[in-house]
């Protein structure tokens, strides 16, 4: 028996398309649109050219598969969990945050929930180890590392508006 591969082409203008192999070699594709959509297809056994099934996915579509196929403790801004315990999240602030303008060391974080926040996504950025004087703002991703338990206080901190 053989085991699963996963490859992975870009798909310029498109999004990228990751092609699975399964250890019985079936195939089955997804294309992730630049829109967050995505595409879902199914290949013939007799014919691993012709596509027997293709799903387009909205954004909402495509997280409600995804929580389907993950474990009932799966978070869908669960980026990462390790077998030491402990997850990476994503906390997006939005802007009635309370947080919202004001430096990330007022949070207390790390002292509250034992948990860091490691980078910061903005707009088309990544702000990595953030300073505690970093000014927070609205539509910020707070990438959020720590235990379980840590990581949920901090979703709830931030959350607070």
């Amino acid at each position: 028996m053989g085991t699963p591969r996963l490859s992975r082409t870009p798909l310029p203008g498109i999004g990228v398309r990751y092609d699975l192999t399964t250890r019985e070699q079936r195939r089955m594709s997804v294309v992730a649109h630049r829109d967050g959509a995505r595409t879902v297809s199914a290949y013939r056994d007799d014919d691993p050219d012709a596509c027997a099934l293709s799903v387009r996915l909205t954004a909402g579509e495509s997280a409600a598969l995804v929580d389907a196929l993950l474990p009932d403790h799966h978070s869908p801004n669960l980026l990462y969990t390790s077998e030491l315990g402990l997850v990476a999240e994503r906390v997006e602030l939005s802007s009635a945050s309370y947080w919202n303008g004001r430096v990330l060391g007022d949070t207390r974080m790390r002292t509250e929930t034992g948990a860091s926040i490691v980078a910061v996504l903005r707009r088309a950025g990544a702000i990595p180890s953030p300073a505690p004087d970093f000014r927070l703002a609205g539509g910020d991703t707070l990438i959020v590392i720590g235990t379980h338990e840590g990581v949920e206080t901090a979703a709830a901190i931030l959350g607070r508006e």
